[in-house]
Parts: C-alpha cells; sequence; structure tokens
C-alpha cells in the first residue's frame, strides 16, 4: 500500500478545525492547549494559529521553538475509521500585519473583536518537520525537508 503525501495530508488537515499545540512547558513538562487552524494549511507544511502575545504558549515558543500538533478526525458515517495525525516542528512568532491579512477569516472575530487591528495580536506559524498518520488502515511518515517530502509508509 502506498503511503500518503504531503499533499493529501494537507487536505485531511484543512477538513479538521482544532488540534492540540503542545509546547514545552519548562521543568521537562509539556503544555497542551486546543488551537483552531481555520482551515488554513498548506500543501508546504505550514499551520497557522492566532493568538494574543501576552499567553503562557507564546512564552513557551520564545523560549523553545520545538512544538508538536495533534489532530484527530472521527469515523467517516460509512465506517471507515478516522485518522490521527501528528506533526513536529517548529513555531515562529510572526507580528507582521500584512501576515495577519493573508491568514485572517470572519470567524476569528470571536476571539479577536478588533480583527488585524487587535491590540497584542500574534500568529503562530508552525513548519512541520515530520508528519506521522495512523488511519486505521495503514500509517505512515512524511518527513520534510528544505528541499523535498520524502514519504515512508508501512501496514501494521
Amino acid at each position: 500500500m502506498s503511503g500518503m503525501t504531503l499533499e493529501g495530508l494537507s487536505k485531511q488537515l484543512r477538513k479538521i478545525d482544532f488540534c492540540m499545540l503542545c509546547t514545552n512547558g519548562g521543568s521537562g513538562t509539556i503544555t497542551a492547549r486546543p488551537m483552531s487552524n481555520n482551515g488554513d494549511v498548506e500543501y508546504n507544511g505550514d499551520s497557522w494559529f492566532f493568538s494574543y502575545e501576552d499567553t503562557r504558549k507564546v512564552a513557551e515558543i520564545s523560549r523553545d521553538a520545538g512544538v508538536t500538533l495533534t489532530f484527530t478526525a472521527p469515523p467517516s458515517l460509512l465506517g471507515k475509521p478516522g485518522i490521527f495525525i501528528a506533526i513536529r516542528g517548529e513555531a515562529h512568532l510572526v507580528r507582521e500585519k500584512s501576515e495577519f491579512e493573508d491568514h485572517w477569516v470572519s470567524g476569528l472575530d470571536r476571539w479577536f473583536p478588533d480583527g488585524t487591528d487587535t491590540v497584542g495580536l500574534v500568529l503562530i506559524k508552525v513548519s512541520a518537520e515530520s508528519i506521522e498518520y495512523w488511519d486505521g488502515e495503514e500509517n505512515g511518515r512524511v518527513s520534510l525537508t528544505a528541499l523535498d517530502p520524502v514519504a515512508e509508509s508501512s501496514v501494521e
């Protein structure tokens, strides 16, 4: 069975709104919290999240940019198991308003009432380094390098 490609995983990720963003909380602890990607997942492995600057997650990313994102999709109505996706990557804090506008969707007004003019707004860009997935029929890993994604998969 052939492994899933980065493009195939990106399509799956766009269907899953919420994930858990896991950061290094310090002293050997991992901190996790739900985040919405608003379907903003690019084929190159980047995920985008809005936050307020003065949060613990932003402080943790400032100290250690290594993060993990975990996504879960429920089983389909036809009985096919859901998919589990774990992304290990590096987080970057983006503060340019032009980037805010590129990634803004209207549903974000719920959390950020002044839109891209919200004081203290920051954009978290997570660039995937590796993606692992399990869908009940196959599992695999997509490793990303600066030049080219390489897929490995296996059926267990």
